[in-house]
């Protein structure tokens, strides 16, 4: 079964906005965990808008599934990933100032890169995988330069979902086909819903983990986080 990832970001969000710790970041995280999902993802930026580097040394020590911590690999986050060794590291190419993740890696041109730094966090016990767009040449570069896991970019697909599914998640099954031929794990992740998450896991069942956060957080203001992560999962069930 395809695990389900929680992004809390958006948790930290409300929070930051009036400062204080209400909505309670490690609270939701370990509610999200008791209602089901099998991970928790954060993805810490320089201006901490969201997730506090704090936050995600709280958070470490409580959590019982599996953690993941995705962002730009810059000295600052290196040095957080290294110090809390999460089960995975998600690297992303976001610049600074992004409001979210926009693109994956240029895994050809960045190679060298690359390569210092998944060997870096693999040296310290941590799954790495790449964050990128469903171009089989930057997947099987990934696994050249030594990455467990790729997660694919999705927006795409869910952009063009209601138009044509059947068009839109091509590449992807293209994508996942060539991760499988190079032994990489296979993570999937942006603008997945409940709306687009079933087919998705339907035409690439052996996709590993899917990590979610807008669409779910959205959805848990109507339906509650329990409920939400309930209906999420059933959308993994073969």
């Amino acid at each position: 079964m395809t695990q389900l990832s929680v992004n809390i970001n958006k948790i930290a969000t409300i929070r930051n906005a009036r400062g204080g710790n209400m909505p309670n970041l490690t609270k939701f995280a370990l509610d999200c965990e008791r209602f089901g999902a099998q991970g928790i993802t954060v993805h810490p930026r320089p201006d901490e808008r969201h997730v506090r580097y704090a936050d995600v040394h709280e958070i470490r020590p409580l959590l019982t599934q599996e953690f993941n911590i995705e962002g730009n690999p810059v000295p600052k986050f290196i040095e957080l990933v290294n110090a809390v060794k999460p089960a995975q590291v998600t690297l992303v190419p976001d610049a600074e100032n992004a409001i979210t993740s926009n693109a994956g890696w240029d895994t050809i041109r960045h190679a060298d890169f690359l390569r210092k730094v998944v060997a870096d966090f693999q040296r310290h016990g941590i799954r790495v995988s790449i964050f990128v767009d469903p171009i089989p040449e930057m997947i099987r570069n990934a696994a050249e330069v030594g990455a467990d896991r790729v997660e694919l970019y999705t927006e795409a697909y869910a952009t063009h979902y209601a138009a044509n599914r059947e068009k839109s998640i091509q590449p992807y099954v293209t994508a996942a086909e060539v991760a499988r031929e190079c032994g990489l794990g296979l993570n999937a992740g942006h603008d997945l819903s409940l709306e687009n998450l079933k087919y998705f896991h339907q035409q690439i069942p052996w996709c590993d983990e899917v990590s979610i956060g807008h669409a779910l957080i959205s959805d848990a203001l109507y339906l509650g986080i329990e409920e939400t992560i309930h209906q999420y999962l059933a959308c993994l069930k073969d």
